[in-house]
């Protein structure tokens, strides 16, 4: 639980401030004039300070709206992302954030009119089609819904634009405002996705993947396009018998009819991220397995990661066709 929130100045008599502040008892406030102040300070311990997170509730003054990353995408012509938040309240051991940022603590950007303002006048600049914005890339998009309201405010904007898809990426089986709402076409719920026996191992803090599909099956019921994110494909000695059961429970609860998307990456790390994150937990046995340097990244090497990806999509070619399939290998 929460019991230190910092605030700048700027924002506290904010309305959303006021309000993300009410659904905790009693935290301690520090007012400060910039988020950075706690979030980039130096000598700080991810690993440490990921048991007690502090809250931060600041104001994003720009880069509301970005370009995807270069492999980070599905069919549209453009990708974009926006965060309005920072961190996630997962501890998922091969999270590339714990090699991004140096402080655990969450930062939430109380401004989303800006946010919307933006994506509004990137939807004008290319037009209202064949775009994608993603939502989770540097959180989760649904695990802290009850505190933010940012599903909830979000959605009639791209109700607006039924040609412009909007991606909510979690792994939360936080359902509300989606459960009691009209699905919207365009709004697609995207679930990071892995074999039961690795989540348990991998997925600190998340919700089990017997639960992510409860959701799912949830969601679909209610006409929310699915999209299913095997991103990354974690090797393992028995992967093939842990994937193939994972897909065949996907296709006997999930109707295909449901599925917008489905997307598999590699695991694959900068060669300093990765130094950083196996430094903060050099004992895990995902770090482990043979891994090797290739053009500055790290990861399990060509030939591997090409048999996942074949293995994947061969099991899946009776479920969906294959154009719903899309590699993602995002380059930073």
């Amino acid at each position: 639980m929460i019991d230190t929130i910092f605030i700048e100045r700027g924002v506290v008599n904010h309305s959303r401030t006021q309000s993300i502040k009410s659904k905790f008892k009693n935290p301690t406030i520090i007012e400060v004039d910039r988020y950075q102040e706690i979030f980039n300070k130096r000598s700080q311990n991810f690993r440490i300070q990921k048991q007690n997170p502090a809250l931060i509730l600041a104001k994003k003054h720009d880069n509301f709206v970005l370009p995807a990353p270069s492999g980070f995408g599905l069919a549209s012509t453009r990708n974009f992302y926006f965060s309005h938040m920072y961190n996630c309240i997962y501890d998922c051991r091969y999270c590339f954030l714990q090699g991004m940022y140096s402080s655990a603590n969450y930062v939430i950007f109380v401004n989303f009119e800006d946010f919307f303002d933006e994506i509004e006048q990137s939807i004008q600049v290319n037009g209202a089609q064949d775009l994608t914005f993603f939502s989770g890339y540097d959180c989760d998009s649904l695990a802290f819904e009850n505190i933010t309201g940012f599903a909830e405010s979000i959605l009639p904007l791209f109700k607006s634009y039924p040609k412009v898809d909007l991606e909510f990426r979690t792994k939360s089986v936080q359902l509300e405002p989606l459960k009691s709402g009209l699905p919207i076409a365009n709004c697609i719920v995207a679930f990071s996705m892995m074999p039961e026996e690795l989540a348990k191992r991998l997925d600190k803090k998340a919700p089990s993947i017997k639960r992510r599909i409860n959701a799912i099956e949830k969601l679909a019921a209610r006409g929310w396009p699915i999209g299913l994110r095997f991103d990354p494909l974690i090797y393992s000695k028995d992967w093939k018998q842990l994937y193939k059961g994972l897909l065949l429970e996907i296709m006997h609860r999930v109707p295909r009819e449901a599925i917008h998307s489905i997307s598999h990456g590699p695991l694959r790390y900068p060669k300093k991220m990765y130094q950083d994150i196996t430094k903060l937990y050099p004992e895990e046995l995902l770090f482990s397995l043979p891994m090797s340097e290739n053009n500055g990244y790290v990861d399990y090497g060509v030939d591997v990661e090409n048999e996942m990806a074949e293995f994947l999509i061969k099991n899946l070619k009776n479920y969906v066709e294959e154009a719903k399939v899309f590699q993602c290998v995002v380059q930073a």
